[in-house]
């Protein structure tokens, strides 16, 4: 039994701000590779507007063609109840929905208000419940936004209290942009215990400013049940200026590792699939690979 679960979200999120658009066979070898790996939840495709995220527009098709594995879900990212459609007829898994803490960078990211992306979660979790499909909800940009600065704690912790009341499977709260420290990943995630306890929590985090990793293992502490990473560290926001990559997979490994957090992902795998990833989008990665996970021994 893991103690936390990882999330692997480098299908979507790691893809959708890359300048190569993958064919859907490399996106299906890269979540291939990933189960191989141990990773039992995966990210897999976006539904959204293919012409805003057009590394995202072969959704149906990697559905398609993935491979059904005992114990793996598949979740797709959805923002509205279109995409809600589409998934439900794809046969996702699990869906992942997204309210955005801040009006101007909602409207920029889905071309919604706050109030409207809470409405459409609680529309959206509906449909899905009586589809038989698990309902995630993040909140995006909870530790900062990129065009109105600071968001401030109480808001953030609203949102959890009103997102909760369409009672989602898991509430994720997510620095979109990777301005977060561990004092604000404590803030949120205790408030979030206290408003939702029997709701499991999770994390998602970048490391635009190098404190994704002390986050994750902050939130480790403060009762997050997964963690999202990205192999390779690749990812980001097409309508998040500056937002650089999440916290990658095979470094998470290696922190949870020598900390003694059992996962059941195998690092040197992972670290193996970076590699090839980098070589597929023509971008080294954002994280250190090292050597498939090795550690020399003292001398």
């Amino acid at each position: 039994m893991a103690d936390v679960e990882l999330i692997e979200v480098g299908p979507r999120d790691g893809l959708q701000n890359e300048a190569a658009i993958l064919p859907a066979a490399d996106k299906v070898r890269l979540i291939e590779r990933s189960v191989a790996a141990g990773l039992r939840r995966i990210e897999a495709v976006s539904f959204v507007n293919p012409k805003r995220v057009p590394q995202m527009a072969d959704a149906e098709a990697v559905m398609e063609r993935l491979p059904r594995v005992d114990g793996v879900s598949y979740a797709g990212l959805v923002l509205n109840p279109r995409g809600l459609d589409r998934a439900l007829a794809a046969g996702v898994d699990e869906i992942n929905v997204v309210v955005v803490s801040t009006d101007e960078f909602s409207r920029r990211n889905q071309g919604c208000s706050v109030e409207e992306g809470v409405r459409n979660w609680a529309r959206i979790a509906e449909r899905a419940r009586a589809a038989g499909v698990r309902r995630a909800v993040t909140i995006a940009a909870a530790f900062g936004c990129p065009f109105e600065g600071e968001v401030p704690a109480d808001k953030v912790l609203d949102l959890v209290r009103r997102v909760a009341e369409s009672e989602p499977d898991e509430i994720a709260i997510a620095d979109t942009i990777g301005v977060g420290v561990p004092a604000q990943v404590r803030t949120l995630l205790a408030g979030a215990a206290r408003i939702a306890p029997d709701v499991p929590l999770r994390c998602h985090f970048h490391n635009t400013r190098n404190t994704g990793y002390a986050n994750a293992l902050t939130a480790l502490d403060h009762g997050v049940s997964a963690l999202d990473a990205s192999t390779g560290g690749f990812g980001g926001c097409p309508f998040a200026p500056a937002a650089t990559g999440n916290i990658a997979t095979e470094d998470l490994l290696y922190a949870l590792d020598r900390t003694g957090v059992t996962t059941g992902v195998e690092m040197g795998t992972v670290t193996e699939t970076a590699a090839w990833l980098a070589g597929r989008l023509d971008n080294p990665v954002q994280a250190f690979l090292g050597r498939a996970g090795s550690f020399p021994a003292a001398n």
